[in-house]
């Protein structure tokens, strides 16, 4: 079976920092792309950032670029997202995805195309309290 498992969420002061996991099992690393996305209370589904893991292609919506950092382990099959300059605004539940095809992951994260994407997991909480 598919799983995707996102951990390292917690509540931490606005300028700080957490670095969220996202451990994969039961599909071929190296052909997917994974990407990190959030919910808000009350709010629509966003993108955040994603990576291709075969060529390391890196996408970031603009609220987050220079800020959070997205990358891989390849031989842990996990996919990390640091996250510094927390914004009480960053708040939300972390969710990681999985597809074939990084082109996917980044018009889920622009256009809010979610349904074509192969595979979510559960989220994590990241609270950021100004």
């Amino acid at each position: 079976d598919v799983q995707l498992q996102a951990s390292g969420g917690g509540l931490v002061q606005a300028g700080g920092s957490l670095r969220l996991s996202c451990e994969t099992s039961g599909f071929t690393f190296d052909d997917y792309a994974i990407g990190w996305f959030r919910q808000a209370p009350g709010k629509e589904r966003e993108g955040v950032s994603c990576i291709s893991i075969s060529d390391g292609s890196k996408h970031y919506v603009d609220s987050v670029r220079g800020r959070f950092t997205i990358s891989s382990d390849n031989a842990k099959n996990t996919v990390y997202l640091q996250m510094n300059g927390l914004k009480p605004e960053d708040t939300a539940v972390y969710y990681c995805a999985a597809d074939r095809d990084l082109l996917t992951l980044v018009a889920a994260a622009r256009m809010g195309l979610y349904n074509g994407v192969n595979y979510w997991g559960k989220g994590t909480q990241v609270t950021v309290s100004s």
